[in-house]
């Protein structure tokens, strides 16, 4: 049973085994938000239950840094249990989480024997109801919460939460500590750097950075996965404007991250450069 621990005054991160998710809680005097609600209905009530031991308050608010299933399913969970709270997430996270829900869940679990395929599939699925497009600032009475998008990258809808006055970011997927960042079908790897640029500017040396997966980590650690992804890239950039085919190009360059991961990454890549910036052939 994952505790949830305190990495700053009243922020808490816990940490779920399957997927290795984080669900984080900013306590205020109006209660807590909880930021990410796991990926299923089934397994929210696990995080209901883990936030009911903590015993630091009731739930007043939910974000989504992003739209999938395993940071958005437990939404129903929480709407349930707590009354109808608001569901904060960029506007186009909500519209992807709309138009892709049934295919992502039956292209994960489709031909699976996961054991969490029953539960995903008997998941309701609760959109965002209040959504943003750059910027919006949360007012919890004794703090005040920032929600930031600061560009496209693990997706077109990432946000991050910031608490400033405990010098925490909450980065969802657009940092990852336990594996390599995800970059799939639905990622902007071309746009990722900069978009972390920005993330970069809302941090110092002492930032505590809560990624959407693994251990809490600091700015060195986020500047190091900018610039991995930025070779990434540049890659991607040179071998297409070498004109090397889409289908030869993993194996003709060396990675920062495993090979076997970055298939989407490259096919998204030369999907999103702009014409004048390949060469043919390039299928």
């Amino acid at each position: 049973m994952p505790d949830f621990t305190e990495v700053a005054d009243r922020v808490w991160v816990a940490r779920y085994p399957w997927f290795d998710v984080n669900v984080s809680l900013v306590g205020s005097e109006r209660g807590l938000l909880v930021v990410d609600t796991h990926g299923s209905s089934k397994a929210a009530r696990e995080v209901v239950n883990d936030i009911r031991r903590l015993g630091a308050g009731e739930v007043v608010a939910v974000v989504n840094t992003h739209a999938h299933f395993d940071h958005t399913f437990g939404n129903d969970t929480f709407r349930t249990t707590y009354g109808g709270i608001p569901i904060h997430a960029h506007e186009d996270a909500a519209r992807e989480l709309e138009q892709s829900t049934a295919n992502r869940t039956k292209q994960r679990y489709g031909e699976s024997d996961d054991q969490h395929r029953e539960e995903i599939e008997e998941t309701r699925v609760v959109l965002p109801d209040n959504t943003f497009s750059s910027a919006v600032a949360m007012d919890l009475g004794d703090r005040l919460v920032e929600l930031v998008h600061p560009g496209r990258g693990h997706t077109s809808g990432d946000l991050v939460v910031v608490v400033p006055d405990v010098n925490v970011l909450l980065a969802g997927d657009l940092v990852e500590e336990s594996a390599a960042p995800a970059i799939n079908g639905d990622a902007f790897p071309m746009e990722w750097p900069v978009t972390l640029d920005i993330v970069l500017s809302l941090i110092n040396s002492g930032t505590v950075v809560v990624p959407g997966h693994g251990a809490p980590v600091d700015r060195d650690f986020v500047e190091q996965q900018r610039n991995e992804l930025a070779i990434v890239a540049e890659t991607i950039r040179d071998l297409a404007g070498r004109g090397v085919p889409l289908d030869q190009a993993l194996a003709a360059a060396e990675w920062p991250f495993p090979r076997e991961g970055l298939a989407e990454a490259v096919r998204r890549g030369y999907e999103q450069l702009p014409r004048a910036q390949k060469q043919l052939p390039l299928v």
